[in-house]
């Protein structure tokens, strides 16, 4: 029986790579899907994780219709058995109903992903609606760590290493450089801690998590 699945977590904690990995398991046992992507850091129709694995992918807009997307494939004799949605965060109310219209009408697999808030730590509208229609929410199980070493639980938005708590909710940015200077916007993740105090490892000073083994003479 198909399901909607909704994989969560924080930036940096392996759910593209997951993504991937769900794609080729699937694959290996003769299932036929779709990869929907948005926004990914290596450009347009890409699905790639931080290890550097990558795939080819539809990349989804705000104007595409799931529903209409499997429709046409089936219709013109293809197979399409499961979707892989990555950044499913960004997805409208609509878009996340369709998708779970398709597990209801047409039996197709539906693994999403994405993180649950922005860096107010709102709900996106797209996570919000998959938290209330999914038959599983799954929190993604590697854990990524603040610059102080705790858990981290929240994204921060950076404009030269300093956080910022105005703005458009959907700004692309880097995560690589969220300590630089200048007006570049970054991503840094966060305990809940330093997120409420606004602090990051470029306006704490923080240059590594643990001390050196010996002391330099």
């Amino acid at each position: 029986m198909a399901e909607l699945v909704f994989f969560a977590g924080t930036m940096d904690s392996g759910k593209s790579t997951l993504a991937l990995q769900m794609d080729y398991n699937y694959r290996r046992r003769g299932l036929e899907g779709v990869i929907f992507s948005r926004n990914d850091r290596a450009g347009t129709g890409t699905l790639s994780s931080r290890l550097g694995l990558s795939v080819e992918a539809v990349e989804a807009d705000d104007t595409t219709d799931f529903w209409q997307e499997v429709v046409t494939r089936r219709t013109r004799g293809g197979r399409v058995d499961y979707l892989v949605c990555d950044e499913a965060q960004f997805y409208s109310v609509a878009q996340v109903e369709q998708l779970a219209r398709l597990v209801d009408e047409m039996d197709v697999h539906v693994f999403a992903f994405g993180i649950t808030t922005d860096f107010r730590t709102r709900l996106f509208p797209g996570s919000a609606r998959l938290i209330e229609l999914a038959d599983r929410v799954e929190q993604i199980q590697v854990e990524t760590l603040c610059w102080c070493g705790r858990r981290a639980t929240h994204n921060a938005r950076t404009v030269g290493g300093r956080m910022v708590r105005e703005g458009q909710q959907v700004v692309v940015g880097d995560t690589e450089v969220a300590t630089g200077g200048g007006d570049v916007v970054g991503y840094e993740v966060l305990c809940r801690l330093h997120h409420v105090r606004g602090m990051t490892a470029a306006t704490a000073g923080a240059a590594e998590l643990s001390p050196p083994t010996l002391p330099l003479a």
